[in-house]
């Protein structure tokens, strides 16, 4: 439906279609034949000529012809072989190709190039041959003489070191020679071996026995003339608190004496007893502030009643700080340790650690394993420490350890690391000093402080009466302190 206004509007024309101009010649190649009026014109009608010229092919090249044309009288292909012969004679037949032939043998062809004549060699007249030598004259009868001479010694010779070689070996591959076997003893089994078996007459075994209990620990003897044994404190601990214990020593050759304690220092874990037999084997001390990391190191115990065993490893640290746990009603030991992964078990208390020399370094004290047994976290008494107590138990001296006189506990945070005072001994070092509770140690001298172990081990490597500077951290600041430590009491 249209409106109104649709009506109105002006209706345009259909735009006229451009169709270009086509020249005659054009419709003649390309327009359709006259007649037809469709693609599908019959052929009759296509094939008509009347009107209009038609296309037609153009005539081919008479060169072109002759040159791709059969020839004269032939109807072959033109793929025939050129060497066949005139094309009315009798085929020959095909010589063998071994290119296509495969069941053809190698064989060498005509070469394609002919080699060039080859020149013979000319003889060189300076040479001689030995015609010329022996009829020309050429050479004095002295020289052929002497050359002679000289041949007949090397061929001599060459016999005589023959003879000497066929004979040698004839020797050494004839099945009824016998070697003969070298049964001298071997002794060196090792530095480790050569080192227990002179090291071991000194180290025994402990044990302690009550009524109702029995402890097993190693020792060493430091004291040949008088029978001095070193051990840990806590290893013959019992028989210091219960008078019905009783102390027995276990030689190397399995030999077994009584031993009556010398006296002990909980503080360090270190104790002496003393046996009386002749003709002990002194062990040598060494010097545990020489020691480096990585050096190899032996332990000699009785660990788990096990007598006699020898455990190896290294330093795995120097100057260790170690506190041992708190036991009964004294503090808990603190002392400086070699570090070491050489295995020590429950019975290696008390003995060496050695240096491959055979000398003690260390008194096998402490081992860390959570879970039990050895995970090469071991501790011993540094000997430069464990030495000179007990050569103060033997003289009967009372043995004194420099003391700051404060409690604490390991912090760590932003402000600082160290140990916390948490109190102060009245009228003690700390005390006399100005440290405060609340203030957090953080050196002793130029020694770091972490924990507990790090200051107690410090102060006493200051010792007794010796001025030293504590830093603490307060209110955010280090605060550099002198203090003289105070016996421990």
């Amino acid at each position: 439906m249209t409106s109104d206004s649709d009506a109105q509007r002006p209706r345009l024309e259909p735009r006229p279609t451009h169709r270009p101009s086509v020249s005659e010649g054009e419709q003649v190649v390309f327009g359709r034949p006259d007649g037809v009026d469709g693609a599908f014109a019959p052929d009759a009608v296509r094939r008509a000529v009347d009107g209009r010229p038609q296309p037609r092919a153009a005539a081919p090249d008479p060169v072109l012809t002759e040159a791709f044309s059969r020839p004269a009288g032939s109807a072959d292909a033109l793929q025939r072989d050129p060497y066949a012969g005139p094309l009315d004679a009798e085929p020959e037949p095909e010589p063998a190709d071994p290119w296509r032939d495969t069941e053809s043998l190698a064989a060498l062809g005509e070469p394609g190039v002919k080699a060039p004549p080859r020149a013979e060699p000319q003889p060189d007249p300076e040479q001689l041959g030995v015609r010329d030598v022996l009829f020309g004259r050429r050479v004095s009868v002295r020289a052929l003489v002497v050359l002679g001479v000289i041949a007949l010694v090397i061929g001599l010779l060459g016999g005589a070191i023959g003879r000497v070689t066929g004979t040698t070996i004839q020797k050494l591959t004839d099945s009824r020679v016998t070697l003969p076997v070298d049964d001298t003893k071997v002794t060196d089994q090792g530095a480790i071996a050569d080192m227990v078996s002179k090291v071991g007459p000194s180290v025994v075994t402990i044990e302690v026995r009550t009524r109702t209990t029995g402890e097993t620990g190693s020792g060493s003897v430091i004291n040949a003339e008088r029978g001095y044994i070193m051990t840990n404190n806590h290893v013959i601990e019992t028989a210091a608190t219960n008078k019905d214990a009783k102390i027995e020593v276990v030689f190397w050759n399995g030999t077994r004496t009584p031993a009556q304690l010398v006296g002990t220092d909980p503080n360090t874990d270190v104790a002496v007893i003393k046996v009386a037999v002749n003709g002990l084997q002194q062990i040598s001390r060494g010097d545990s502030g020489q020691l480096l990391p990585g050096q190899q190191v032996v332990a000699i115990g009785s660990p788990l009643g096990l007598r006699r065993t020898v455990t190896s490893g290294v330093v795995s640290a120097t100057h260790r700080p170690v506190q041992g746990p708190a036991d009964g009603p004294n503090p808990p030991a603190a002392f400086d340790s070699v570090q070491t992964d050489a295995s020590i078990n429950p019975g290696n208390s008390g003995g060496p650690l050695l240096d491959l020399k055979g000398r003690v370094i260390g008194v096998n004290t402490l081992g860390l394993a959570p879970g039990g047994g050895s995970i090469g976290l071991n501790f011993a008494i540094a000997s430069n420490v464990a030495f000179p107590i007990a050569e103060a138990i033997i003289r009967g001296d009372k043995v004194v350890h420099a003391d700051l006189g404060v409690n604490g506990r390991e912090v760590s945070n932003d402000t600082a690391t160290g140990v916390r005072v948490e109190n102060v001994k009245k009228g003690g070092a700390a005390d006399k000093a100005g440290i405060r509770e609340g203030d957090v140690i953080t050196k002793v001298g130029d020694t770091e402080v972490a924990e507990s172990a790090d200051l107690i081990v410090a102060i006493r490597a200051v010792g007794v009466g010796k001025e030293t500077t504590v830093t603490v951290a307060r209110d955010g600041r280090q605060v550099p302190i002198k203090v003289t430590p105070e016996p421990l009491s």
